[in-house]
């Protein structure tokens, strides 16, 4: 019979190495400013205001990473810089719709719970990845939408902010460009508008993955038409294992349920990050016809950043803790 004490100085030790091990875990930040850059419309100005914007929502997200906060706090934090600046396609830099308004949306999840919450097509709502995670921590359901979700929102306390906030000339002018190119072929099956997004995803020191992701959606967007950026498992999503937020032609990542595709890839095929996100992003998608990027991390600090557009706003900290930024795929 062993000695009951050496099995208790035994278990003693096995918590103590775990609690090493969850100390010791590498804490990684990885964001996107969106996949829909074309380069010929990228100006000098135009990039050193988004990789700024990058630099300042890395860091402020990575500090709460380092202070020990949670990934679910460092993404809140990074989306929430990025939906305040408005060179991103969300919050104030979100495009307009067929109707001259903005409508927004944006998704928020976190992995080892599970726990999720998202909102869409809202038009008052200045930070609605904030929005979408009072709905996960303050409700009991993952997603609301339009007026029923504002609401919400007063309820919670959350101010609402004047339309006009959102209004930025060059996602007007955008538009009237879209207006006026729909009209001249007579039709709406156009070929895809601008899009972006913005998202992170992130490990903390407990080993835990996070991810989130807001948009503007596409420009000349009608119809109350909902991308892929707040659907759970289509653009953004998050498990023990993985986390991803995406970037591109939602209707695409909707149908391939991208984000999700590539965690199933990591947890069930035991697929590295890289390996997943490149099949699903370069190769799964576009043999339909679609485009965009991706950002995914997985539970060991691991990430991937694919596209296949010109160009996607991203940028990450690593387990060295050492800054990237980055436009092009050199």
């Amino acid at each position: 019979m062993k000695n009951p004490l050496l099995l208790c100085l035994s278990a003693i030790a096995m918590s103590l190495t775990s609690l090493s091990a969850v100390a010791d875990s590498p804490v990684v930040l990885v964001i996107h400013g969106g996949a829909g850059v074309v380069r010929a419309e990228m100006t000098p100005a135009k990039e050193k205001a988004a990789r700024a914007g990058l630099e300042l929502a890395l860091k402020s997200g990575y500090a709460v990473l380092k202070d020990g906060g949670t990934s679910l706090d460092a993404v809140s934090k990074s989306i929430t810089i990025l939906e305040d600046d408005p060179n991103f396609n969300a919050g104030r830099g979100a495009v307009f719709n067929h109707d001259g308004k903005n409508e927004m949306d944006a998704a928020l999840m976190e992995g080892h719970t599970l726990r999720a919450g998202a909102v869409a097509g809202v038009h008052r709502i200045k930070n609605p990845i904030l929005l979408a995670r009072a709905v996960m921590e303050k409700s009991v359901h993952v997603m609301l939408t339009g007026d029923g979700a504002e609401v919400f929102a007063k309820s919670v306390g959350m101010a609402l902010v004047d339309p006009a906030y959102f209004r930025t000339e060059e996602r007007w002018q955008q538009l009237q460009k879209e207006l006026k190119d729909e009209a001249a072929k007579a039709h709406a099956a156009a070929a895809a508008p601008h899009f972006g997004t913005v998202g992170a995803v992130a490990l903390d020191h407990a080993g835990h993955l996070a991810a989130g992701t807001s948009t503007g959606g596409m420009t000349n967007k009608r119809w109350g038409r909902v991308g892929d950026s707040p659907i759970v498992g289509a653009g953004t999503y998050a498990n023990d294992k993985c986390a991803v937020s995406g970037t591109g032609w939602g209707e695409f990542y909707i149908r391939t349920v991208a984000a999700h595709e590539i965690c199933a890839r990591v947890a069930y095929r035991g697929d590295a990050i890289s390996k997943a996100a490149d099949d699903v992003i370069l190769n799964l998608i576009p043999k339909l016809g679609g485009d965009g990027g991706a950002i995914a991390l997985d539970a060991q600090g691991n990430y991937a950043t694919p596209f296949n557009t010109d160009g996607m706003f991203r940028g990450w900290v690593d387990r060295d803790g050492t800054t990237h930024i980055a436009i092009y795929k050199e």
